[in-house]
């Protein structure tokens, strides 16, 4: 599937994560993790991730699909100035999304990502544009058609 960028916010005192796509831009948002659960953020993130899939309306064998092109989750320290840049504009629309709610947990992290993923990526030298949610949706629809 690919690389993703992650990174961590506190968000109404509880640990919140975006996670963004590399290449499409489609962004995962995780709330409320405690330190404990942060240990097997790996699983965490590929739950969110399937479950935002489904609630996209893939079919379940692409979902299926997308979770065993997964495959087991690495992290490390490299980093992409453009794709940072994408998630600090993702914390920009959930700050405003926080004005609505005295919590962050009084949101649904599923209709989040969906709401996050839904907005047009720019392509560098400004010709054209994508939507995040499209482009994933092609991205998890192509593995099918790749086995």
């Amino acid at each position: 599937m690919g690389s993703w960028h992650g990174h961590l916010y506190v968000i109404h005192r509880r640990n919140c994560l975006l996670f963004c796509h590399d290449e499409t831009r489609y962004t995962v948002f995780l709330p409320g993790l405690r330190k404990p659960e942060l240990a097997d953020l790996g699983r965490w993130f590929k739950e969110a991730f399937t479950a935002s899939l489904a609630y996209m309306g893939l079919p379940d064998n692409q979902v299926r699909r997308a979770a065993l092109a997964l495959g087991a989750v690495q992290f490390d320290t490299n980093t992409n100035r453009s794709v940072q840049g994408s998630l600090n504009q993702m914390r920009f629309m959930l700050d405003g999304r926080l004005e609505e709610v005295k919590d962050v947990m009084l949101l649904n992290p599923l209709s989040v990502t969906r709401w996050l993923c839904h907005y047009p990526v720019h392509v560098r030298g400004g010709k054209g544009c994508w939507m995040a949610d499209d482009a994933m949706a092609e991205r998890v629809a192509a593995l099918s058609h790749a086995l």
